[in-house]
């Protein structure tokens, strides 16, 4: 009988590995994580698209901003300001690999954010930013 639950556990556990190969998120995923951050901040009142957009095309510190590396057009391909080195679509309509890996949307966040900001963005500003590049049509 344990010979029996042994192997059907390893099935069960093959099947979930077949069904999702890379325990990749999607980017509905990864925006629920980061609501679930921002609504323990004082005064969060949900995440606005509009606020995304103003945030990815607004010039910060250094004069640059989301859109110096990605373009104002997400789905385009960008290039990296200072080292030329071409950047995949931002906007997941356009490249599907974009916001489905919890660790590298939180690698990113942090060095472009303080890139432009010369601090990391708040959970507010990175839910609006992924909300507007959710809305982004190719």
């Amino acid at each position: 009988m344990r010979r029996i639950n042994f192997v059907i556990g390893l099935m069960v556990a093959a099947a979930g590995l077949i069904a999702n190969p890379a325990f990749a998120e999607t980017p509905v995923e990864v925006l629920a994580t980061i609501k679930a951050e921002a609504s323990g901040t004082p005064g969060f009142m949900g995440f606005s698209a509009d606020r995304g957009e103003k945030f990815f095309k607004t010039k910060q510190k250094h004069n640059l901003s989301c859109s110096s590396c990605h373009t104002d057009n997400p789905t385009a391909q960008g290039k990296h300001s200072e080292t030329d080195k071409i950047i995949k679509p931002l906007a997941p309509a356009a490249n599907e690999e974009r916001f489905t890996d919890l660790k590298k949307v939180a690698k990113w966040f942090k060095r472009n954010c303080n890139d432009v900001l010369d601090r990391e963005c708040t959970p507010q500003e990175k839910g609006d930013v992924l909300s507007y590049l959710l809305t982004v049509k190719k």
